[in-house]
């Protein structure tokens, strides 16, 4: 659950006060900071490790990275910005460790470039069976996130999940814009072929007949053809 920002005035408080605030010392500052922008970069680190514990771990160290390099922060970046670049970097060298011992590996058609269509849901319903249909969608997408290869996960984390520009992208990854582009563009077919595939097996179990329905045809036919075979 997230907390109010601490003390009065955080959270009016715009990102390039709050850095200064932390640089001059005011660890409450830093404290409002981290809970403005916690979720987009366990996000990012997530989705470059795919896994929700070690994306933990390496936020924390990217925050005390951010906190201690604060002084660096010139403003010439959005804070959000510099923030995630610091958690990638993080993630990624945490992720080429692991390689190195193992070694030893629109999401529908018209939505405009990293557009989310949220508004999809809302003549929804929101009763328990609505939200259970939504959390099965987000879990089908998410795995499908999760299986994308990790550049392209990363870039569409980013791009459309978070809604960094091309620009920010880019710099946050340390790649040209024009290979942001071409794998954000990979990952959406990509997507959109795995949400495909797996549409196309779930409507062989719609309508399903067999379980309790197929029991209760079949006891009821019984009974009403029974007596006739008394005849």
């Amino acid at each position: 659950m997230n907390r109010p920002l601490p003390r009065v005035g955080y959270a009016e408080a715009s990102d390039a006060e709050l850095a200064k605030r932390v640089t001059d010392g005011d660890q409450a500052a830093f404290e409002a900071v981290m809970r403005r922008h916690n979720r987009a970069l366990f996000r990012t680190a997530r989705a470059i490790l795919r896994d929700d514990a070690e994306a933990e771990e390496v936020l924390q160290e990217a925050y005390l990275q951010a906190y201690r390099r604060m002084e660096s922060y010139r403003g010439e970046a959005r804070l959000s910005t510099w923030l995630a670049r610091i958690v990638a970097n993080e993630a990624l060298m945490r992720l080429r460790k692991h390689e190195r011992r193992s070694s030893i590996v629109p999401l529908r058609p018209g939505l405009a470039d990293g557009e989310i269509n949220e508004a999809a849901y809302s003549d929804m319903e929101q009763g328990p069976e609505a939200m259970a249909q939504r959390a099965e969608v987000r879990k089908l997408l998410e795995e499908c996130i999760d299986a994308l290869p990790g550049s392209y996960r990363m870039v569409f984390m980013l791009r459309a999940v978070e809604e960094y520009s091309v620009e920010e992208t880019a710099a946050i990854l340390g790649i040209p814009e024009a290979t942001v582009r071409s794998r954000f563009f990979r990952a959406r077919s990509l997507l959109r072929e795995a949400l495909a595939s797996e549409f196309d097996f779930a409507c062989q179990d719609v309508f399903s007949f067999a379980g309790e329905r197929c029991d209760r045809v079949v006891a009821r036919v019984m009974e009403r053809i029974a007596p006739e075979g008394r005849r």
